[in-house]
């Protein structure tokens, strides 16, 4: 978004919960769907005094592994910090966080620079009711937290969602975190401003704001997109933007006010005095070589070769990239077509796949998204039927019904029930023979309009004979007869 005198300028700050078996300092179990309040709870994440937190190693893996699938820094040396500010879903009085240490400098993803990417813990949950009580659960206090920071180098909405849901992709491709943003799994927090061109030109930057816990992507863009113009507004009405946190309220569309923004000195950070400092070039496990073999085929890269290789459209990638299953089981059919397979077979592949075959599952099963372990047709069963489409063995619509058929009785290869259905199309010109005569005797006046120029009339007669053989007949082979009968 850039008007004719300002441009804006936007920073990301990201958390993400981490997938790990137990909370960040405990031995607590780590569930995002545990429904009873304060179950997974135990001294250390309620922060009763004495107690001593022990670092999860597998948390600290998945963020080093976040840093160098983006090509960041990885940290030769680092240590936890103290974050303290009061507030009732933070039990110790303070969150034990990293500050001037963090595990990950640098990098970049979808075009955008990082700042940093550390680990802290996540607080405890607060809700409010109609009575006006509050109430704290701390299933959520102390699960590990990833936070990303961004450079302030973004200009509009669009590319900070293009972001968000590049970096949600890449945790659920390393397996370190779902980022479910509508279970809170990752938020993103905008800080925003606005300058003039002059301005910016010379490196001034606008008074910032931040607008904290976005949790959609639609709130996202929407939010910046209506703080952007606040400021503008206010700019151009002679007022001043002051720095401070802002909510998003969704219904209204529209920042509001929440707090004066605070600065780092305001946190009085100091390195947590019971976790050891660590020295991570000497934890081989934590070695870059070694961390790159635990890392997949990132969905950039898988995205350049589905559109190169396989010429698929963006709209097609993106369904592709983003479903593992359906990636997996393409993936899987394509080797079975082998690596001579013509164009033709893998655009029909494509096609069955996304359209008729996923339509299927939504509609018989009620989901699209399985894993390829509970596929209820086998890729070499699909690939069977893309053959026998490419050869003309059967109609797109006897394909379609070969399709439902595959999924009702599992098992069957689709050779048998096309047999046993009747769905196998006839090219056999002998076969047809008797009903091209039959559809020329029969029509006699679109004969005479198809012999006198009208050539549109050939598809009336090719309609003909595909319902006299109720869909069977291979409407190229009627063409091509009716045209050498009627010549």
């Amino acid at each position: 978004m850039k008007t004719p005198d300002y441009i804006p300028t936007i920073g990301l700050e990201i958390h993400a919960e981490l997938k790990t078996a137990s909370k960040m300092f405990c031995s607590c179990k780590n569930d995002p769907d545990e429904e009873r309040p304060n179950a997974n709870v135990c001294p250390i994440c309620l922060g009763h005094p004495g107690t001593l937190p022990v670092l999860n190693r597998e948390a600290i893996k998945h963020v080093l592994k976040v840093g160098v699938a983006l090509c960041g820094n990885l940290a030769d040396f680092t240590e936890w910090d103290r974050k303290n500010y009061f507030y009732p879903d933070i039990p110790k009085g303070y969150q034990i966080s990293q500050y001037k240490y963090p595990l990950v400098s640098d990098g970049e993803l979808s075009g955008v620079a990082i700042e940093r990417i550390h680990l802290e813990e996540d607080t405890a949950q607060s809700t409010h009711d109609t009575s006006k009580k509050s109430l704290v659960n701390f299933n959520r206090s102390g699960v590990p937290l990833m936070e990303l920071v961004t450079r302030p180098v973004i200009h509009d909405a669009a590319t900070a969602v293009r972001f968000a849901k590049e970096l949600q992709l890449l945790l659920r491709y390393l397996g370190a975190g779902e980022a479910n943003m509508e279970k809170g799994e990752m938020r993103v927090e905008a800080n925003i401003s606005v300058a003039s061109e002059k301005d910016t030109a010379a490196q001034k930057f606008g008074v910032k704001t931040e607008v904290k816990n976005l949790n959609s992507f639609r709130s996202v863009e929407r939010a910046i997109e209506h703080e952007v113009k606040r400021q503008i507004e206010l700019l151009e009405g002679g007022g001043k933007v002051v720095q401070e946190t802002r909510g998003w309220d969704d219904s209204a569309n529209e920042t509001y006010p929440q707090r004066g923004k605070e600065s780092s000195h305001d946190y009085r950070y100091f390195p947590e005095p019971d976790i050891p400092k660590l020295k991570i070039s000497e934890i081989p496990e934590f070695s870059p070589t070694e961390l790159k073999k635990e890392i997949p085929v990132l969905p950039w890269i898988i995205r350049d070769h589905f559109k190169k290789d396989y010429g698929m459209t963006d709209k097609e990638v993106a369904v592709f990239v983003e479903n593992d299953f359906l990636r997996t089981y393409f993936n899987q059919a394509r080797a079975i077509l082998g690596p001579n397979a013509d164009a033709k077979k893998v655009r029909l592949l494509v096609n069955y796949l996304l359209t008729d075959y996923t339509a299927l599952l939504k509609s018989k099963l009620g989901n699209a998204y399985l894993s390829i372990d509970t596929a209820h047709i086998m890729p070499r069963c699909f690939v069977e039927l893309i053959e026998m489409i490419a050869a003309g063995e059967v109609s797109s619509a006897g394909a379609k019904k070969i399709l439902a058929l595959m999924i009702d009785e599992a098992g069957s290869s689709p050779k048998t029930l096309a047999e046993k259905y009747n769905l196998l199309q006839k090219s056999d010109t002998s076969d047809l023979a008797s009903t091209i005569e039959m559809v020329i005797t029969n029509n006699q006046k679109v004969v005479m309009e198809y012999k006198s120029g009208k050539t549109a009339s050939l598809q009336f007669l090719i309609g003909q004979v595909m319902k006299a053989t109720r869909g069977a007949a291979n409407p190229e082979v009627a063409g091509k007869l009716l045209i050498e009968r009627l010549s």
